[in-house]
């Protein structure tokens, strides 16, 4: 079934028609984001300028601010084709001590890299899940940026902009990160509000595919009867992916844009595969690994591994795109996504239960 709304703004269109409707400016805007539009213009540009890879390896996108899946076979700009050896073996992640929190009252989750920083969402388990996206820089501070924002999944629009999954407003939010501006992308399916949105990704086109499980449903009234895998067209329109997995969690997509990841389904939890073409689903899915303890968010490197984040047991599994394990990655809490991030964009960040770990690796990845 498919629906759409007014309240439903195609992503391609925000920052041409939302920049002054539904606009409400937070009461924390991030400083540091304020003078990121030049720069953003300027990496844009050197992106045109100059399409091969730098001195550092990096095709001339890695330095921009914009994450992006290619369609049709077509790598993000970022990911240099065969560079970069996967991971092997059981691996230890490092907890960054200054960004540790009390993590008996919430969790870190949602994390993604701009080409400068990360950003990630802060909740806690108080009443209505209260949430605010917080900066980790790369001198090691952490600055809150966006307080409240309802938030637990992070993506990046074209723009720089943060798309967030939010439950404070069973929504997918835009924040612009220059003034704190909130703005709504999609609040509803059938006349009725989402369960809580909990992680997303954002394709080339600007369609966004998220999961909806019901784990902060009762943040605000309202719902939806199942859990489900859903896709916002660039017309606006949402459908449903699917809604055969008990609580979908994480979803990423491939580099090349082609396949569509998700994780869900608890304790007997599965990793799902779902083929796309032109940005829509191209026949149904397949499971790629069972039998997961409490399957978390995901990430994706170049050579189009898929980094999974077992919540409870503590670990990254590492896979192929075939399903076949590579590597763990163990850290000492528990666990809720991964992203890359770095000048190359080679450490893995892993964020939890307020604790936010590295791992420095042999191959670059995409960004959330």
């Amino acid at each position: 079934m498919r629906t759409s709304s007014l309240a439903v703004l195609p992503l391609v269109l925000s920052s041409l028609l939302l920049g002054g409707c539904q606009r409400e400016t937070a009461p924390d805007a991030d400083p540091a984001a304020a003078g990121a539009d030049a720069a953003t213009s300027a990496a844009q540009a050197a992106t045109s300028a100059d399409a091969g890879a730098g001195s550092d390896g990096l095709r001339a996108g890695e330095r921009g601010t914009s994450a992006t899946h290619g369609p049709n076979g077509a790598l993000p700009a970022y990911c240099i084709p065969g560079a970069g050896t996967a991971p092997r073996g059981e691996l230890v992640a490092t907890r960054i001590a200054a960004a540790d929190g009390d993590g008996s009252k919430g969790l870190y989750e949602g994390p993604v890299w701009n080409g400068e920083a990360l950003y990630f969402s802060d909740f806690t388990f108080a009443e209505g899940f209260p949430s605010k996206i917080r900066r980790l820089d790369a001198d090691g501070t952490v600055h809150t940026v966006i307080d409240p924002s309802g938030s637990n999944g992070l993506a990046l629009g074209e723009d720089g902009a943060l798309i967030a999954a939010t439950h404070d407003r069973k929504e997918i939010s835009r924040f612009d990160l220059a003034d704190g501006s909130r703005m709504r992308i999609s609040g509803e399916y059938a006349g009725q509000p989402f369960n809580s949105p909990n992680d997303l990704v954002v394709a080339t086109d600007g369609t966004i595919w998220f999961t909806d499980p019901d784990y902060q449903r009762t943040a605000a009234p309202g719902g939806q009867d199942r859990t489900r895998v859903y896709r916002i067209g660039t017309d606006g329109g949402v459908d449903v992916v699917d809604d055969s997995l008990h609580n979908p969690n994480g979803i990423a997509l491939s580099p090349d844009g082609n396949t569509l990841y998700v994780a869900g389904g608890e304790e007997n939890g599965v990793l799902r595969a779902y083929p796309l073409a032109s940005g829509s689903l191209r026949g149904g899915h397949r499971d790629l690994v069972t039998g997961i303890a409490g399957p978390d968010g995901l990430a994706v490197d170049c050579l189009g591994n898929i980094y999974l984040t077992e919540h409870a047991g503590r670990r990254v599994r590492v896979v192929s795109p075939q399903g076949q394990p590579l590597a763990t990655i163990a850290v000492d809490a528990n666990l809720t996504n991964a992203a890359f991030g770095g000048p190359q964009r080679r450490t893995l960040y892993l964020t939890g239960a307020g604790a936010i770990w590295s791992i420095e690796l042999d191959v670059a990845g995409l960004p959330y």
